[in-house]
């Protein structure tokens, strides 16, 4: 089973920006769909993006979409959240997630393997 480690959390400055990195051990990374997920405090977990195995198709939440940008380098085995004109709501701990099946989905319950986050805080 993949193993997936997220870095590149940290605390910026509206309107900043931050590149997110998931690096995953231990399973075939191309045969994931994968995808970010973040947590407020006191708010559920929510959808921001998924990218197909290949990398060709990606999905974003319309909260994010034309700000943050998904990619993977299947050959380093890594995923990666560029993530442009932050705003406050932004802050949230952010998850990366493997979905072992290639059908879309945008709940957290389809996903099978998790990293443990990183958290990022955007200041007004």
């Amino acid at each position: 089973q993949v193993q997936l480690v997220e870095s590149g959390g940290g605390l910026v400055q509206a309107g900043g920006s931050l590149r997110l990195s998931c690096a995953a051990s231990r399973g075939t990374f191309g045969s994931y769909a994968m995808g970010w997920f973040r947590q407020a405090p006191g708010k559920e977990r929510e959808f921001v993006t998924r990218i197909s195995r290949s990398g060709a198709n990606r999905y974003y939440a319309d909260s994010v979409k034309g700000r943050f940008t998904i990619s993977r380098d299947n050959a380093k085995n890594t995923m990666y959240l560029q993530m442009s004109s932050l705003k406050p709501e932004d802050t949230a701990v952010y998850y990366c997630a493997a979905d072992q099946s290639s059908v879309l989905s945008r709940q957290a319950s389809s996903y099978d393997y998790w990293g443990q986050g990183t958290q990022v805080t955007v200041s007004s």
